[in-house]
């Protein structure tokens, strides 16, 4: 299986590359140098020239703020870019697989979100996301369109870094507590992809590790494990504030978009560990002592 994978600069798409790569697959990565996705115009001839069997799409904007503020620019490299990627997919019989976000979701209810559930994005991110992925099963209809949440892995720093850095710094923390999905180990969606595409699994499906939390939940649980590792925090306690005024925000964020991940479980026989193990893991690798 010869695999080639858009974004790889970008955490997913670095990690996929990195796992790959140790498993011995036939794995290439293109970035924004070689494949500019704000002209899908020309998607078609740069992917021509590469020899593959499934496209797997890790490329995106997801500066939410950024694409409320450029919205047109934002449907270019989330939706029209795709869009053209699977239709050059479908045109020489290879597979493709489009990475989504839970942020196709209106927020507005507290229950975890299936594939089936209605969507209703609320700003022009998740606007531009749900575009493209019906643009990709319309250009495609066996395309793979996975939904993921809070990324987090040992390529770039994210959240539970920031939460550590903060901690080892000052001694106020705080993190929103209005808010809620699924925190997910970029390592761990490198497996589940595979399982996927042995399975030959399309449509759209949810791919995030087990179990919703807020932010808030979230930082406590990084700091809790931060401390069992012995680091010199200057806070164990992250302290809860809301979305409402975080002047870094520039759009609405839907507070409730907690993915079920039922439906992947009954495609691959498989389920998703729990996020705190996830966590755990990951933290443990990058914090602990050296022996």
């Amino acid at each position: 299986m010869k695999i080639l994978v858009m974004g790889a600069n970008g955490r997913l798409g670095k990690t996929l590359v990195r796992r790959y790569s140790q498993q011995g697959l036939d794995v290439q990565a293109i970035g924004r140098a070689e494949l500019d996705l704000e002209k899908p115009d020309r998607v078609a001839d740069t992917l021509s020239r590469y020899d593959f069997e499934v496209l797997i799409n890790a490329a995106g904007n997801t500066d939410v703020d950024h694409c409320e503020l450029n919205p047109a620019n934002a449907r270019l490299i989330n939706a029209a870019s795709p869009a053209a990627a699977a239709a050059h997919c479908a045109q020489r019989g290879a597979r493709f697989v489009h990475v989504s976000t839970d942020y196709v979701f209106a927020g507005d209810q507290p229950a975890a979100r299936r594939e089936t559930d209605p969507t209703g994005p609320i700003n022009h991110y998740g606007r531009s996301k749900l575009e493209g992925e019906q643009a990709v099963l319309a250009a495609l209809p066996g395309a793979l369109v996975t939904r993921v949440a809070w990324l987090f892995g040992i390529e770039k720093p994210s959240f539970p870094d920031w939460i550590i850095k903060q901690a080892l710094a000052k001694e106020d923390v705080g993190a929103v507590d209005d808010k809620w999905s699924n925190p997910t180990f970029a390592d761990d969606i490198t497996e589940w992809l595979l399982d996927l595409l042995q399975h030959q699994a399309g449509g759209v499906v949810h791919l995030c590790n087990q179990g919703g939390c807020s932010w808030l939940e979230y930082g406590q649980a990084t700091l809790d494990i931060a401390a069992s590792l012995g680091l010199p925090l200057k806070t164990r306690v992250a302290r809860g504030h809301t979305m409402q005024g975080f002047a870094p925000f520039k759009a609405a964020r839907p507070p409730f978009t907690t993915m079920d991940t039922g439906l992947f479980t009954r495609l691959t026989g498989t389920t998703p560990r729990p996020w705190q193990s996830a966590l755990e893991d990951y933290l443990r690798r990058q914090y602990s002592p050296p022996s």
